[in-house]
């Protein structure tokens, strides 16, 4: 019975995670936090590296602080909310990072329904270049009106 709680505590978290996306990004991103994510817009710069990274650094954070309550404070769900967060985090830096934005060169053939209705939705967020205006939502579960024929 405790793998089954484990596991629907590690499903909820994942699941809350979009959820967080679509509210940090919304509220926090374009907020009172834009100076650091205005150069996920703006590609002004040479380097791999953007200030709006510094968000993954944020939930990382989280994520181990949940193994350490876990590991040293006996926290037992800190390791199922741990991992759903990290595991979140993977699959936001597969699709956004990875797939839409082409950081590293992979995926650029992916043409099913899913990719361009992910691809689809990501470049009309991104087509307002400003702080207001950009139609924000979660990454892995974009509204169904981007999936098309």
């Amino acid at each position: 019975m405790e793998i089954v709680i484990w596991i629907l505590i590690f499903l909820s978290t994942f699941s809350v995670m979009e959820f967080m996306a679509w509210f940090t990004h919304k509220y926090v991103m374009h907020g009172f936090l834009w100076s650091l994510h205005k150069d996920h817009h703006y590609k002004d710069h040479g380097s791999w590296w953007e200030r709006n990274d510094f968000f993954f650094i944020f939930y990382t954070t989280i994520s181990i602080c949940c193994f350490v309550g876990r590991s040293y404070y006996g926290f037992w769900a800190g390791l199922p909310i741990g991992l759903g967060i990290f595991a979140y985090g993977v699959a936001y830096f597969m699709v956004h990072d990875i797939f839409i934005h082409q950081r590293f060169k992979m995926f650029k053939n992916a043409h099913n329904w899913y990719a361009k209705g992910i691809r689809r939705a990501h470049k009309t967020h991104h087509k307002h270049l400003g702080k207001e205006k950009g139609e924000c939502f979660g990454m892995l579960v974009p509204p169904l009106k981007y999936f098309k024929k």
